[in-house]
């Protein structure tokens, strides 16, 4: 499966999409048609997780919340490319019953699609990343589970390239990849250049660096975020560094994602930088092809405030109810019950949405070196959304791959210039936009 969630960004998009929901409808003028209401009804499910409808996951989940609601027939679609199809569902008013907010749903474009659950303030004991789907006070999703942010790694390979402590700084890391390139057969840091997407798993870690959770709001206000001692610096920073040493595949046009897997799974890869996410689909790979699932590893980001490591947690999909749905207490309740008893989040090693609940054992390592587990701040009001209209008005794609494509094509050797002359022209358009977006 070609996941491509950023945890703790998930929610939010490139760019703004200009969209005009469809107001009115027999759902919204049925008074007894609410999230509060009987739950009773046909309810469709719109999911991207085609894996888990394919492999029969999603059947099991159905069968178990019928037995609980009766009264509820539930159906599932998946759908491939899920951003792609939604931008063009939503324009309509049939767009399914639950579904996964996507990203061309802006905040304050929430009450157009969206039935709003509640006020923020309900739901801040109970769960964790609401952020993500929350607007002036107002709550319209929960998150299915979280991840965290920092680098997967094969402990194997590490143990052969004599490694014997997880690096809490840049240059550490370089120095592991280093042994790595030297001691074992392995590719030290694999970029997956080719497929793209993977190349901006690494913006998760805005804010871990300088344990700041402010950092996404302050970003679109910062003038110059390529500058040394910077979130950004650390990040892009190193990710050129370790390709102009030669720590990463020889060629990144070859790349492929899904061998990718199967490679660091088996121990010809060393690191690669993904959400949490990624481990189970890793762990999975290791048992098909031979390996152990316990050679797969989590670490932080290699940095490091007062000695002190953190990692950025957020929330995956956050899932919400149309505000067309005419099943609106059945599609809250299975919301609800999704995340608090089907087990999803333990199935899929996520962080769950639920406080209460402890960390999947995956993350264990974590929190046995000491790594703080950090979410970022809400934007101030009023500026919800800002750092995607700097992004977008400076085509600086923070969550995409366009520039760290470029990044790599300049450490490598294909394309002229060096890592501060990058630095500087990202700067330069970043700053425009800002004094353009920002004011």
């Amino acid at each position: 499966m070609k996941k491509k969630a950023l945890a703790g960004v998930a929610t939010i998009a490139a760019a703004a999409i200009a969209l005009s929901g469809c107001m009115g409808g027999a759902a919204d003028n049925d008074p007894s048609n609410t999230i509060d209401g009987e739950v009773k009804g046909d309810l469709k499910i719109i999911t991207w997780r085609t894996d888990l409808v394919e492999n029969g996951k999603f059947d099991e989940y159905i069968a178990a919340f019928e037995e609980k609601y009766p009264d509820v027939s539930v159906e599932v679609e998946g759908i491939t490319d899920y951003a792609g199809e939604m931008t063009t569902r939503i324009s309509t008013d049939n767009y399914g019953d639950v579904i996964g907010i996507p990203a061309a749903i802006q905040p304050n474009q929430y009450d157009q699609f969206l039935e709003p659950l509640g006020e923020k303030a309900e739901f801040e004991e109970t769960y964790r990343f609401l952020n993500g789907a929350s607007y002036d006070g107002t709550q319209y999703g929960l998150a299915i589970g979280g991840n965290a942010n920092g680098v997967l790694y094969n402990k194997r390979v590490f143990e052969q390239a004599g490694i014997t402590e997880l690096p809490t700084t840049p240059e550490a890391f370089l120095a592991a990849l280093q042994l790595i390139e030297d001691k074992t057969d392995a590719i030290p840091m694999y970029t997956n250049y080719k497929d793209g997407w993977p190349l901006g798993q690494s913006f998760g870690n805005l804010g871990g660096v300088t344990a700041n959770p402010d950092a996404s709001s302050q970003m679109a206000k910062d003038p110059a975020p390529w500058t040394e001692g910077k979130d950004m610096y650390a990040i892009d920073g190193l990710l050129y560094d370790a390709v102009a040493a030669g720590l990463t595949e020889e060629d990144p046009l070859t790349t492929n994602w899904e061998q990718s897997k199967i490679d660091i799974a088996t121990g010809k890869i060393g690191t690669m930088t993904l959400g949490s996410w990624a481990i189970s689909q890793m762990q999975a790979a290791a048992e098909a092809n031979g390996a152990s699932a316990a050679d797969i590893g989590y670490m932080a980001f290699p940095s490091n405030v007062d000695g002190t490591q953190h990692a950025v947690i957020g929330g995956d999909y956050n899932l919400a109810v149309s505000r067309h749905s005419e099943s609106k207490a059945a599609a809250w309740a299975w919301i609800q019950w999704f995340i608090e008893e089907s087990g999803f989040a333990e199935n899929e090693a996520m962080i769950s949405t639920v406080k209460a609940d402890p960390l999947p054992e995956n993350l264990a390592g974590l929190e046995e070196n000491g790594v703080e587990l950090m979410e970022m701040n809400a934007a101030p009001a009023g500026e919800e959304g800002l750092l995607n209209e700097v992004s977008s008005d400076s085509q600086v794609d923070l969550f995409g791959n366009i520039y760290r494509q470029e990044l790599v094509d300049v450490a490598r050797g294909a394309a002229d210039g060096d890592k501060e002359g990058f630095f500087a022209d990202l700067n330069a358009r970043w700053g425009e936009s800002v004094e353009r977006v920002a004011g």
